[in-house]
């Protein structure tokens, strides 16, 4: 759920700051409530909290490295501090420059479990801030898909989401793509990892050929038959 918003709100701030440093791999993780007078704000703080987002991110970041298979630093981005933004802002939250921004109209619409909610968006944005591009060559609908990969794995994820088989092409991005590239990931145990490591530096759809031995559009088409081609 990366809605990429760049405009800024000059709104009274109530600013709840804190900070953290992951010890041993040298991760700062800073938590600034900006909407703090507003409903989903307030919500934040009582529900949420700085604390526990930032154990969240802390076991996000860790969960990644994992699923990613980046066991050193030098497979990883060099991302030393990663700082989570509420703010009064319409959508769900974006990622960039690595910074998380969560809109606190939405903390405060919520109407499930907003803390378990939260939890599965910062582990689909935090993937943003260390997952490749392929050098700004990636498509959106694959970087948005393992996002949801990272977020579908980690057992965080919403109840509307399709099901296994749904959707109407591999490109759709986020839930749809997710669940197309667990299958892949069945496939072959790693893949996801693999195919990140890939997009260090480039992307073709080549990449799911070398790793899999098909087309990402044949590999769509024998995901959708084993779950009977389902809407």
């Amino acid at each position: 759920m990366a809605y990429r918003f760049f405009s800024l709100y000059l709104l009274p701030l109530v600013i709840l700051a804190a900070a953290t440093i992951d010890s041993i791999h040298a991760v700062e993780y800073v938590v600034i409530n900006k909407a703090g007078s507003t409903p989903g704000g307030i919500r934040f703080n009582s529900d949420i909290g700085a604390e526990y987002s930032k154990q969240t991110l802390t076991s996000a970041t860790r969960f990644i490295w994992r699923l990613f298979k980046e066991n050193t630093p030098a497979d990883r981005k060099n991302v030393q501090k990663i700082t989570l933004i509420i703010e009064d802002i319409d959508g769900v939250a974006f990622a960039v420059n690595g910074e998380i921004h969560v809109s606190a109209r939405y903390v405060g619409g919520y109407s499930g479990d907003v803390k378990r909610e939260i939890m599965g968006v910062l582990f689909h944005e935090n993937t943003h801030i260390w997952q490749w591009n392929g050098n700004r060559q990636t498509p959106g609908w694959l970087i948005e898909g393992i996002a949801d990969f990272v977020r579908l794995k980690s057992g965080y994820i919403p109840g509307h989401w399709v099901k296994p088989g749904q959707g109407s092409n591999y490109d759709k991005g986020y839930d749809v793509t997710a669940r197309f590239l667990d299958y892949c990931n069945d496939l072959k145990n790693g893949f996801v990892a693999e195919l990140n490591k890939k997009m260090r530096s480039g992307y073709g759809d080549n990449f799911f050929v070398e790793l899999l031995g098909k087309s990402v559009a044949q590999l769509w088409s024998d995901y959708k038959a084993k779950y009977g081609n389902i809407n």
